[in-house]
């Protein structure tokens, strides 16, 4: 698919791998459109591209997904691709031992998985039903990770990735007669300020030294990865794993 004048709609574009995308993908003549919470950050995006479409909504919310996604598809006339890259990282173990025994809580386990997953859902499904209604033959591309394959101290956040990836291939069947390509890419490690203040700095630089080529991925790298997918019309229904070689 190529991006000059494709129409792109991108969850969590304000900051990190996203805004990267948002960058590459206005540069190369695309029409944006970022949902995102973190209003300063929007702000910012859209003063830096005046061309982008910014809004604040919460993705685990449908009533505010509806009207977005309503609102940009009027605005534009058409969605080509659905990015779905918003996440957030919450670690817990299912039992700590630090100082007393203690549950994983259920909240943070609905929160994480509120908007890893489920918002996957219900974004993807607005913005199908306008692909189909429109008869575009679109592009789903969603963001999973390495810590699909199970990482200690990540229950909610890697059932949520694991669920990403089997999404992708269920859509990827369900979409092909309409034309819909769906496809997923794995990052690793990546230097971003949520994943380094999620996982600390002491952590994080434990894991740069585990990376066979020893260092953590840049956003950069990882929405090239994206632009790739983008572009081979043949890459559906897989994960690309970009992680440097880690093995978890």
């Amino acid at each position: 698919m190529d991006i000059p004048e494709k129409t792109v709609l991108i969850t969590g574009g304000a900051n990190g791998i996203g805004r990267c995308l948002v960058h590459h993908l206005v540069e190369s003549g695309a029409e944006v459109g970022v949902l995102d919470v973190d209003q300063p950050a929007l702000d910012s995006l859209h003063n830096q591209f005046p061309s982008v479409y910014v809004k604040n909504c919460n993705i685990c919310d449908e009533a505010s997904v509806s009207q977005a996604v309503e609102e940009f598809f009027s605005s534009r006339g058409r969605i080509d691709i659905l990015i779905n890259n918003a996440g957030i990282i919450r670690d817990s173990p299912l039992i700590s031992l630090s100082r007393k025994l203690e549950r994983h809580k259920y909240e943070l386990w609905k929160q994480v998985i509120d908007v890893n997953l489920n918002s996957v859902f219900i974004v993807s499904s607005h913005v199908v039903e306008k692909m189909i209604q429109k008869r575009t033959k679109g592009l789903i591309v969603n963001v999973s990770s390495i810590s699909a394959q199970g990482n200690p101290g990540q229950s909610a956040y890697a059932a949520a990735k694991a669920g990403v990836a089997a999404l992708t291939k269920t859509w990827a069947k369900e979409l092909n007669g309409f034309g819909i390509r769906v496809a997923c890419i794995a990052p690793g490690f990546t230097n971003t300020d949520s994943a380094i203040k999620a996982m600390g700095e002491k952590i994080t630089q434990e894991w740069a030294k585990r990376i066979p080529i020893k260092r953590l991925a840049e956003p950069d790298e990882i929405a090239s990865g994206i632009l790739f997918i983008i572009a081979n019309d043949y890459f559906n229904g897989k994960t690309l794993e970009l992680d440097g070689g880690v093995i978890l």
